[in-house]
Formats: structure tokens, sequence, C-alpha cells
């Protein structure tokens, strides 16, 4: 146990660091719920919460929810809607509104496990009903992951994760967003884990979201 404990705390000085480099270094906070209703069927709720500044300049959250089908251990298919609130740049809740936003968005994640290293990819479709009329986007996101520590009822405690996400539209410019980010996991228990990050993204002639830095933790429980 010693080894992973000390691989955690190297990742969070290294994110301290980050913070003390980047004084526009924003927070990126997360809250995920899932119930597996059967070895196949599961359902979802999360809440997310930003800012622009370290846990100040509060300008983003959002709200959603759907429902998982899991064909085998490598194909799920998702189906999910929700809220996005985006606030003016400046303070804390800014109004009036960059953007009021209701998205329905159908998932496809294909997994590509390779011993402890796990490939994935994710395809999600987004139907956007905006403040500024209605808009599609697309979006795919490459992710790796690694799996170590001693397994506790055969699920390793940690994960460390690195994933890329693109985001294009049916109109121009296409291209959105690109989003980069860094991530360590441990596992409490069967039902609980934590996640701490680092997200880079990079936005193009957009108006929800301005391209930053993001210091990210993410709460996860899952119940069976």
């Amino acid at each position: 146990m010693a080894r992973p404990k000390l691989l955690l705390v190297i990742f969070m000085l290294t994110v301290k660091f980050v913070a003390g480099q980047y004084s526009d270094l924003g927070s990126w906070n997360i809250v995920n719920l899932k119930y597996h209703i059967t070895q196949d069927w599961s359902c979802f709720g999360e809440s997310q919460l930003r800012s622009l500044k370290l846990y100040d300049d509060f300008h983003y959250y959002e709200v959603k929810g759907g429902v998982s089908y899991k064909f085998n251990k490598n194909l799920t298919l998702t189906l999910g809607a929700g809220t996005y609130q985006t606030y003016k740049e400046g303070g804390n809740f800014v109004l009036p509104k960059n953007n009021d936003e209701i998205r329905i968005w159908p998932q496809l994640i294909l997994v590509q496990p390779l011993n402890n290293f796990k490939i994935e990819h994710r395809y999600r479709i987004e139907n956007r009903f905006t403040s500024n009329g209605y808009k599609n986007r697309f979006r795919y996101r490459l992710g790796v992951s690694y799996a170590f520590g001693k397994k506790t009822e055969s699920v390793h405690p940690y994960i460390l994760g690195f994933q890329n996400e693109i985001f294009f539209t049916d109109r121009e410019p296409y291209f959105e967003r690109n989003r980069l980010s860094f991530n360590l996991s441990h596992r409490f228990t069967k039902h609980s884990s934590l996640l701490i990050g680092y997200v880079h993204q990079f936005d193009y002639k957009i108006n929800d979201e301005t391209g930053r830095d993001f210091f990210q933790i993410g709460y996860y429980f899952e119940f069976f």
C-alpha cells in the first residue's frame, strides 16, 4: 500500500504546484450517483459546478441524468439529458447569462481492455436547445487508463487516467473545442471513489465557456 499512497501524494503535490503557477486556475467539481438496476441496466445523476478562479468566479453549473444499457463488458449505450447554465465572467453567477441550455444526448462507449490498461472510445451526439437557438454538436473522447494497487473485491483501488476530447458542429467553423485531462482515482469502497485531476480546455469561437485550466475533483457513488 505504501507505493500507491506515495503516488497519490506526488500527484496532489503536482496539482498544488500547477495551481501556484497559474493564478487563473479554475475549479471543476463533480458529484456523480450511479444505480445498477440489473446487470445490464443502470441509471445515473450528476451535477457539476465550475469556476474561472480557484473556488471563486463561479460561472457554470450543470445537472444531468440518464439511463444506460450494457450490451456486453465492452459496449455501453446511454441516453442522457440535462440543464447547462453559463454565466458571464467577472464574478460569481454574473447576469445576464451567456447561455441557458437544455441538452439531450445519446452516447456510445467502446472499451478495449489490455491487462491493467483500458482504452475507451466515447461518442456523443448533443441536441442543444440554447438561449441562442437550436444547435447540434458531436463529441469524441479518447481515454487511456491504468489500474494498479492490490485488488479488493476484484477491483484495483487506483486508476491513473488520460483523456482527450474534441467537439465539432455542423456549422462553420465546425471545430469548437479541445479538452485535455489527467486524473487519478481512488476507490475507497465498492460504492465510493474520489477523482483528482487537471483539465486544460481550448475553445474556438463559442459563447458558453472560454478556454481555461481547471483543478478537478469528483466524488462518485455506485449502488447495486
